[in-house]
């Protein structure tokens, strides 16, 4: 009994958008576009809302009027990324096809595009916060642990930038060498706190209430360089870090900063009788996604850097 390529496809374009999502350690940044409006391929339209502050109110006249602006910005994702897998049939069967096919997809997407949404992401952040240059929300030449410093005392700093202008829920994503040396501080004393992501309530440490999410330092960079998979070099695909990249030791945010999106494209499943090219099942897997900070909001983030400013 064949396939139905269709309904396969379906479902695993379904799954691992979600599966993206959960993985990721940015999934959380997702919920924010929740109004954007995206009807497929690259484009789509983010809300920017503008209002007044109060004037006085008048005995006579009554309110002053208040002016409210709400229009949406056009952008587009610029990261089009995908590949495309052959199984041959020698290896797989129309009975263990879905099984197997999942297996390579999921292991594809865990080893490969998460990290690199993630560290896209984190990267994006960190560079358009260092070109804001807004004063006092970029600290540099911090190395864990080092002799005479506190991490405990550099996190609170990041919140308290944060909180001069900005009072609603954040997160904090930092190193696993950061986290350590906030532990081995507050041994004893560091408190949990439940953080959900794609569905799903996970317990973190915390500061302040703050959640603090561990974020592999091969994803925590100023700048990465995307490889297109088919230059000389760059075959292997995937990413690496800047050739002028900082590593980052955390970053303090509020939760409504970023808004991100990640879209899987139509999958497509050829079976190895409709494969031209080969004789075997050829999967093509694309995605788009991109991540965006609205400019009136890049006072909102911080930065903490290992390296000195050069």
């Amino acid at each position: 009994m064949a396939i139905n390529t269709l309904a396969t496809a379906t479902l695993f374009q379904n799954t691992l958008d979600k599966v993206a999502i959960q993985e990721a350690v940015t999934g959380w940044m997702d919920s924010n576009a929740g109004q954007v409006i995206y009807n497929g391929g690259a484009e789509v339209k983010i809300p920017k809302m503008t209002v007044q502050g109060m004037g006085d109110y008048d005995r006579d006249n009554g309110y002053q009027q208040g002016g409210v602006t709400l229009e949406y910005e056009t952008r587009k994702m610029t990261q089009d990324r995908g590949r495309k897998f052959q199984l041959d049939p020698v290896d797989i069967n129309e009975n263990n096809f879905v099984t197997t096919a999942a297996a390579v997809m999921g292991e594809f997407q865990r080893m490969y595009v998460v990290p690199e949404i993630d560290a896209y992401r984190i990267s994006k952040i960190a560079s358009e916060t260092i070109t804001a240059n807004k004063a006092g929300m970029v600290s540099y030449g911090y190395t864990p642990g080092a002799t005479g410093t506190s991490a405990l005392r550099k996190v609170k700093e990041g919140i308290k930038a944060i909180r001069e202008s900005y009072n609603g829920p954040l997160v904090i994503h930092a190193t696993p060498d950061f986290i350590m040396e906030l532990e081995m501080e507050l041994t004893g004393k560091i408190i949990n706190t439940t953080f959900a992501k794609g569905g799903i309530d996970t317990a973190v440490p915390s500061v302040d209430g703050v959640p603090i999410i561990s974020t592999p330092s091969n994803r925590m960079y100023t700048a990465i360089t995307i490889y297109d998979g088919k230059t000389p070099g760059q075959e292997q695909g995937g990413y690496i870090k800047g050739a002028t990249a900082k590593n980052i030791n955390f970053m303090v945010l509020p939760r409504t900063t970023p808004i991100a999106i990640t879209k899987q494209d139509i999958m497509r499943i050829f079976d190895p009788n409709i494969n031209q090219k080969l004789n075997a099942w050829q999967m093509d897997y694309r995605r788009f996604h991109d991540i965006w900070v609205l400019d009136n909001k890049l006072d909102s983030i911080y930065l903490n850097v290992k390296e000195p400013k050069e």
